[in-house]
């Protein structure tokens, strides 16, 4: 990262900046590290200024016990980064967060998290010195490594992104009213670095070859012929390599796959998510996940207890608002 500009001034004390932001999948099965889908679950990030240097949290949700309480805090870092960046100091700020994304699941808390506080730092600057989305999502992607999950998070639908002469770029695709986003989250986590640390150097000219087509085809899929989607998600380059970190992931998603259905690892994994064609399709995939352990929400398959949702397309990415604070 470059070195920020000297810090001149600080936020005004006594406004709220709000910023929800929904959750990403990233990959989408051959979209390695290029394509992301927001989704109906939602982070919820308010930010106040306050007159004092006091840093204090007040923060509800998922993984909150395990969350730090001081300037290590993710969204801490984000914010001194976009603050600084923009000019501006921290000054003292009240941050209260609601964590709906399960973290380390693949379904892009991190991401999430570091576009809120990216936002809601540029929301509480002076007017004149606020960037557009296009700057959040080169601050966010730096931070991240990449933009797959940055970008649906930011602008909504499904994002195809990449990187081009140092910078980040990112394109809309809205799909069809008849994609559904279903997931299984089971209870546990993996690491990004771990399942990352599985893929090889190299692959080979052939699944390379493959996995272009694949990628081509999801994009014809998710606009146009939704019925294509399960042959369109099938990937060669990234999830093999990962399933001795998530075998009943990667089980999950070969049963679904047998099944016909256009099921992949979210991200790094180790949540599965599959793209229904239509709301029949959906059912049958809660069905489908339910009969192999449980319920049809809470499935317990090969000792894992899945948590089935479910979701929609999100349309609007990020939100935020500014108003006085309390």
């Amino acid at each position: 990262m470059t070195s920020p500009p000297t810090a001149t001034k600080a936020p005004a004390p006594g406004f709220t900046a709000t910023v929800r932001v929904p959750g990403t999948s990233a990959n989408l099965g051959p979209g390695f590290d290029s394509l992301g889908l927001a989704v109906s679950l939602y982070d919820t990030l308010a930010v106040t200024t306050l007159a004092t240097d006091a840093l204090e949290f007040d923060l509800h949700g998922e993984g909150v016990e395990d969350l730090p309480r001081d300037a290590s805090h993710l969204v801490v870092k984000a914010m001194d980064l976009a603050f600084a960046r923009l000019g501006y100091g921290r000054g003292g700020l009240r941050i209260s967060a609601q964590n709906v994304l399960p973290h380390g699941r693949g379904l892009g808390s991190s991401a999430s998290a570091i576009v809120a506080a990216i936002a809601a730092a540029n929301a509480l600057v002076e007017a004149a010195d606020r960037k557009d989305r296009q700057w959040v999502l080169q601050l966010a992607s730096e931070m991240e490594g990449h933009p797959d999950n940055v970008a649906p998070a930011i602008f909504g639908a499904v994002a195809i992104s990449w990187q081009e002469g140092g910078a980040y770029a990112t394109t809309r695709l809205t799909p069809s009213d008849a994609v559904i986003p279903v997931v299984a989250i089971p209870g546990f986590e993996v690491r990004t670095e771990l399942a990352r640390g599985l893929l090889p150097a190299t692959v080979t000219h052939a699944d390379a070859a493959a996995n272009a087509g694949r990628a081509a085809l999801l994009m014809h899929a998710l606009k146009d012929a939704p019925e294509l989607l399960a042959a369109g998600t099938r990937d060669y380059l990234h999830q093999d390599y990962r399933a001795t970190a998530m075998p009943e992931s990667a089980a999950l998603v070969a049963a679904l796959r047998e099944g016909g259905h256009a099921a992949f690892i979210s991200g790094a994994g180790p949540t599965v998510m599959a793209l229904a064609n239509g709301d029949v399709e959906a059912d049958a995939i809660v069905e489908f996940i339910g009969r192999r352990g449980g319920s049809d929400n809470s499935a317990a398959s090969d000792g894992v207890s899945w948590r089935v949702l479910r979701l929609a397309v999100d349309l609007e990415g990020a939100k935020v608002e500014v108003h006085p604070g309390s």
